[in-house]
């Protein structure tokens, strides 16, 4: 998930993964809805991911509906990025010496840990 720095993004998508389920559309909009979107996950420290193919599938998804199976691997490789910058866990994996970064993960423009959230924007272009 790359940070989305783009003024103007055309579509942007939110979900949520608790980790019971499949994670879920919480949002998905376009032009000034997208903006929000956006501004929202930025003020929450939520990691952004530019992937326009992705967000175009998942805007199809009714919203509070679960991902479909077949997006699971595409999803899975957003939320674990977004885990990966925020410094953060999945809940029942402990972090590993080796793969715990030693940086806070506000350099990395993730969310600090006083602030976590599980609201995942995962794409937009």
């Amino acid at each position: 998930m790359t940070h989305a720095d783009h003024c103007n993004p055309s579509l942007a998508v939110a979900l949520r993964y608790d980790g019971v389920g499949a994670p879920r559309v919480t949002a998905s909009g376009r032009a000034e809805l997208a903006e929000r979107i956006i501004a929202v996950a930025r003020e929450h420290g939520v990691p952004l991911q530019d992937d326009p193919e992705l967000a175009a599938i998942l805007a199809r998804i009714p919203l509070g509906d679960e991902i479909p199976e077949v997006l699971f691997r595409a999803v899975a490789e957003v939320i674990a990025f977004a885990y990966l910058v925020s410094g953060r866990f999945p809940p029942g994996v402990p972090p590993s010496r080796t793969t715990a970064s030693s940086a806070p993960a506000e350099a990395h423009g993730g969310p600090s840990r006083d602030h976590p959230t599980n609201d995942r924007p995962a794409a937009g272009n």
